[in-house]
């Protein structure tokens, strides 16, 4: 029992909090820029088996983590004993979570079209979460040391796995191809909804007075993301969520539009060097 309580008190081991463009972010961020142009860079033309084995072992990395997060944010040591207390606001279906449920149907589905509409989410979706949340990281930082590695891995490899995807699949990227990750974002959207329907009735149920907020578009709880929780001031609900979604649509698609100029733009660089 002792080992088990130092093992425990080692992944809740406290720091101070990490400020933006401080020196904790700025290591972070350079790690993760590294770590995605080496990436990109070594496997910018590879097997798809090769895809598929990058994928999964990603997926494997950032669902350790997650575990590990579920864990802290519910065991509690209190005078020597262990009790659980889960913090539902915590629970894994998030926008920025999406890539544990959308990643294993990119290294393991057959189906070829569903895969393609996954990668378009992950390349222009998720893409966008992470590099959001590595411009302003205030809302993910805590002082439990372990979570802010555990977030700074999880948005680095929504980075990591976007840009990767663009450059793997960049003659494949088109309009009907982004159509695809609009797919997958609206049926997240649909599921995130119905989680927050059926938990809140069901907490009134069981008397759990927790926030449960998937995608924070629950219409029992104010989003706290910035510039919409302004948004969700402001305008009735159903125009809040209106604006939510294509918003996010309209940012997965500047995302797009940027990779597109991007490729076009390196395509005119190599076509000058070979006439040359």
């Amino acid at each position: 029992m002792d080992l088990i309580k130092s093992i425990y008190g080692f992944l809740v081991a406290e720091a101070g909090v990490p400020k933006t463009l401080g020196l904790y972010h700025f290591i972070c961020l350079t790690a993760v820029i590294a770590l995605t142009v080496l990436v990109c860079k070594r496997f910018k033309d590879c097997s798809e088996n090769t895809v598929n084995r990058l994928v999964a072992i990603v997926w494997i990395v950032i669902a350790s983590l997650e575990v590990y997060k579920q864990i802290v944010f519910g065991l509690y040591l209190t005078d020597g004993s262990f009790t659980w207390d889960y913090a539902w606001y915590a629970f894994p279906f998030q926008f920025c979570s999406s890539p544990l449920y959308v990643l294993p149907f990119i290294a393991f589905s057959k189906n070829q079209r569903l895969r393609e509409c996954c990668i378009a989410y992950m390349m222009t979706f998720s893409l966008f979460a992470g590099i959001a949340v590595f411009c302003y990281p205030n809302d993910v930082f805590t002082y439990i040391a372990g979570i802010n590695l555990q977030t700074m891995v999880h948005h680095g490899s929504q980075i990591l796995m976007g840009a990767f995807f663009a450059v793997r699949y960049r003659n494949k990227i088109s309009l009907k191809f982004f159509r695809g990750g609009v797919y997958v974002f609206v049926v997240m959207v649909v599921v995130a909804m119905l989680l927050n329907i059926i938990a809140y009735h069901a907490f009134g149920v069981f008397g759990i007075d927790e926030t449960f907020n998937m995608f924070f578009i629950s219409p029992y709880f104010a989003c706290t993301l910035p510039l919409l929780s302004i948004v969700w001031e402001k305008v009735p609900y159903l125009v809040f969520v209106c604006i939510y979604f294509f918003g996010f649509i309209l940012c997965a698609l500047l995302m797009h539009e940027i990779i597109c100029g991007s490729v076009k733009g390196v395509r005119k660089i190599t076509k000058r060097k070979i006439s040359a």
